[in-house]
């Protein structure tokens, strides 16, 4: 018990601590960074891929990253129950 709290102390400290430590800094995605780098590099380089569809706004964007990422957070969890009730199961039987 003590372990977990431990843990969880640590990933409160490590998602807040840069936010408190760069206030008022640009927390932005690779993407942008990488169109003015190629941009710089390259300025009569033209994208061979355009998306199929662009969500209508900002806020549904997130919400489509954040059910990505916890559909494969459960995804990952259920594989890691799934195989130790399967060890736990073999164990039992020896």
């Amino acid at each position: 018990m003590k372990k977990n709290i431990i843990l969880l102390i640590m990933v409160v400290i490590l998602g807040v601590g840069p936010l408190l430590i760069q206030q008022g800094a640009k927390f932005g995605g690779s993407d942008g960074l990488a169109e003015a780098a190629i941009g710089k590099i390259a300025p009569d380089y033209k994208p061979w891929f355009h998306t199929l569809w662009k969500p209508p706004s900002g806020e549904i964007e997130s919400l489509l990253f954040a059910l990505q990422a916890a559909i494969g957070a459960g995804f990952i969890g259920y594989f890691i129950g799934f195989m130790r009730g399967k060890d736990k199961q073999v164990d039992e039987k020896r």
